[in-house]
């Protein structure tokens, strides 16, 4: 018999805000990379997002939520949450500063709502997948509903190829 599976913070917010959404899990102990968790799960690259923290020069912190394949422009980045530069948190950090573990990291119910921007391509699909946040837990939702829970925007903060 399946267990139920307990919710994590981002579906309690998500719950609260009746905002839909579904999840699915995968078997996973340790942390291994989106790319590695969308090739378990059959999923598409440019529909599968990561979310990173980054520092600014201020001493503010800011979430950016891309695909898993891209890797962040940090000059983008920076000029989109006005400051002068931003850069990666340590991972010793993740936790501390977001509430979660790496791996397990997501844009909704970190432990302050912070500035979040959402690559832009994530508008051009009805759902993308998140991390769930916990290892081996994703949640699907509307990209739309995702900016709204987080009070976010879209914008193009990844490396030109």
């Amino acid at each position: 018999m399946a267990k139920k599976e307990n919710k994590t913070n981002a579906m309690r917010i998500l719950d609260k805000n009746k905002i839909p959404y579904h999840t699915k899990t995968y078997e996973c102990e340790e942390f291994i990379d989106g790319i590695h968790v969308a090739d378990l799960n059959g999923d598409p690259y440019d529909q599968s997002f990561k979310t990173l923290v980054t520092a600014g020069r201020s001493g503010g912190y800011y979430v950016f939520v891309i695909p898993i394949d891209k890797e962040i422009d940090f000059k983008k980045a920076a000029r989109v949450v006005e400051e002068k530069s931003v850069e990666m948190i340590h991972v010793k950090d993740i936790n501390a500063v977001t509430g979660y573990i790496r791996g397990g990291c997501t844009p909704l119910g970190m432990k302050k709502l912070y500035p979040t921007v959402i690559q832009e391509s994530a508008a051009d699909f009805d759902e993308i997948i998140i991390s769930g946040g916990k290892i081996g837990v994703q949640i699907i939702l509307n990209p739309q509903d995702l900016v709204t829970a987080v009070n976010g925007k879209f914008a193009d903060v990844i490396k030109d190829e």
